[in-house]
């Protein structure tokens, strides 16, 4: 056999082996998140708005569950952003990471009443608080998209300091990610009368 045709029997073997492995993938059941809190796409309920910086919700982290993670998941992480904050980098309202492969989700709570799964961290939200802060946007600047993310990561650990940042916690987390699942509430803060 002359050594194109073996490159060539070898790479046709590669392609038929991805294409193989992308089929298995493709009939796993999809990573998902749901929650009795949280409706995709409607607007958030007053138990996940803030009671800070003028907003009198109740303050508490949505309850979620997932289902279907990968094979090879060692952990968890949840995060909720609102991208709509007039800033560059939007506003990391919850980040909670290193919850343990055997967990399905969380409570409704975590931290204001409910115990976070053993082992779990919280990271700093924007407002400097390491618990949940719930949305409170800015008055008049339209409806607010509120992003719940929840990670399937191929770490137990995620390799971060115990002060990170928000920003240098969502890198470490796209970088360990199998799966991610995704759920988004709405929230309008209206503009004061005049």
């Amino acid at each position: 056999m002359s050594r194109s045709t073996l490159v060539i029997a070898l790479a046709t073997v590669m392609c038929l082996g991805l294409a193989a492995t992308a089929a298995a993938q493709s009939d796993a059941p999809a990573f998902t998140v749901t929650s009795v809190d949280i409706t995709d796409g409607q607007p958030l309920g007053m138990k996940q708005v803030g009671n800070y910086m003028g907003c009198t919700g109740e303050n508490l982290s949505p309850q979620l569950e997932w289902s279907n993670a990968p094979e090879g998941t060692k952990s968890f992480a949840v995060t909720i952003h609102d991208a709509d904050v007039p800033s560059h980098s939007g506003w990391w309202h919850w980040q909670i990471y290193d919850i343990p492969a055997k967990a399905t989700g969380l409570p409704q709570g975590v931290g204001a009443g409910a115990e976070p799964p053993t082992g779990a961290k919280q990271g700093k939200n924007d407002a400097g608080w390491p618990v949940y802060g719930g949305a409170c946007p800015p008055p008049g600047t339209g409806v607010h998209n509120y992003t719940v993310r929840v990670y399937a990561l191929g770490v137990d650990k995620l390799p971060v300091e115990a002060n990170a940042s928000a920003a240098m916690i969502s890198v470490m987390l796209e970088m360990n990610a199998l799966a991610k699942a995704k759920l988004t509430g709405t929230y309008e803060r209206p503009a004061p009368a005049e």
